[in-house]
């Protein structure tokens, strides 16, 4: 890799690049008929674009751009709106911030003459700063229609913009929560509005606006307070230390957790003992490795390391404290599964937390039935004679009762 000496600036604190220049010259440039001399302003900086030129701040190209500056802020270069005339609403957006520049064509000296009546712009906060491009143009559109209301309300005005995709908001069938907020914003303009798209290589007054953008603070006039969000409360729940005695305590009446707790302290694969496990533990402790850390089993996975559980009781009050309870928030259950399985593992334990979600009464309560809907009742015509029309259901889910424990019945009705 070689540089190149002409561009290379050495010991300096602060540099302003190239293409600042450029930006600046093409804004200011845009307005050049209403600036007195504008090119004998401007000639020096102009020389800073040719790449045959040594970069160079002088004390000359300094005071050029300061007159610039001083020349495009004078009071004489705004229009005074006029109410009876259409307006053009100029406005971009970019990644550094959001313009726009409201003009309107008036007849000075017997000619037509487009000159600006205010400019805006503000910095983009980092969540704007997220938006694509078609977000960020529309946002710059529902902001100018805020700060620019007066001048707008019952106008007819042409709305320039560099982005064609700014069409879409005012048509699109299946927006998102930003695009339907901002639909409803600009529908009291929507009548008197005309969108027209123009190149981004000659659309500078806007351009510039945008990547100047001024601080959103109480200097800028077009200013936007931001409320500041306070937290009122914060609600932690946790399990007690009455909780872990329990599960202790629990361990002591239960062959599995016994047996495991035997094999761990002897550090060693026992085939006799190991024989003594339900089939589930058995499956659970041959693809898994468990831990007795303060009397408590935890099993560690590939991914997760929680707690064992076997008590029916503790069970229960953990599928409470992660869905039935006011602050679990009775969520569905596959969410329900994901909470369950980094705190806790007992046999079986996902068919558990489905049949605690589907019976959960107050989620059968809020929970709206989906699918299709059940067809309309048809009238049975009457028979004609006996036996002609038989009716056969099934009674499931009985009591199991008599020698071979029956569950279910089936009922024949004759019409």
């Amino acid at each position: 890799m070689k540089i190149s000496l002409i561009k290379c600036h050495f010991a300096y604190s602060e540099l302003e690049a190239l293409g600042h220049v450029l930006s600046g010259l093409r804004f200011a440039g845009y307005y050049r008929h209403h600036i007195q001399d504008f090119a004998k302003i401007a000639k020096s900086l102009y020389k800073l674009c040719d790449q045959q030129t040594v970069y160079e701040i002088t004390e000359e190209r300094v005071k050029a751009y300061e007159e610039l500056k001083v020349s495009l802020a004078n009071a004489p270069f705004l229009l005074m709106p006029d109410w009876k005339l259409p307006f053009k609403l100029y406005i971009d957006g970019c990644g550094e911030g959001v313009g726009s520049a409201l003009h309107q064509t008036q007849i000075i000296n017997d000619k037509p003459v487009e000159g600006p009546i205010c400019f805006i712009s503000r910095q983009i906060n980092p969540t704007e700063a997220r938006y694509g491009a078609s977000q960020m143009e529309c946002l710059c559109l529902v902001w100018a229609f805020e700060k620019l209301h007066y001048y707008l309300d019952g106008t007819v005005f042409d709305m320039i913009t560099d982005c064609n995709a700014v069409r879409s908001l005012l048509n699109m069938k299946t927006p998102n929560r930003h695009m339907l907020r901002w639909q409803i914003a600009i529908q009291e303009y929507r009548g008197n509005m005309n969108i027209v798209h123009k190149s981004g290589n000659i659309h500078k007054n806007a351009d510039g606006l945008s990547r100047w953008a001024l601080a959103n603070t109480p200097y800028n006039t077009a200013w936007v307070p931001q409320e500041e969000q306070h937290i009122e409360g914060i609600y932690v729940t946790d399990i007690g230390t009455e909780f872990f005695s329990q599960v202790k305590e629990s361990y002591k009446i239960d062959k599995n957790c016994h047996i495991l707790s035997q094999l761990i302290i002897k550090d060693c694969k026992d085939p006799p003992l190991s024989s003594k496990f339900n089939e589930t533990w058995k499956k659970a402790y041959d693809g898994g490795i468990f831990h007795l850390l303060d009397g408590i089993l935890y099993l560690r996975t590939k991914h997760t390391c929680v707690m064992a559980l076997t008590d029916r009781a503790l069970i229960k009050t953990l599928l409470n404290e992660c869905h039935d309870s006011v602050e679990a928030g009775h969520l569905s259950e596959y969410r329900t599964l994901e909470r369950v399985k980094t705190c806790s593992w007992w046999p079986n334990w996902k068919k558990d937390v489905a049949e605690n979600c589907q019976t959960c009464d107050s989620c059968q309560k809020a929970n709206k039935s989906t699918g299709k809907k059940f067809g309309i009742m048809i009238q049975i015509q009457k028979p004609k004679s006996p036996w002609e029309t038989v009716h056969m259901d099934w009674v499931t889910a009985l009591a199991p009762g008599g020698d071979r424990s029956y569950n279910a019945c089936g009922v024949l009705v004759e019409m």
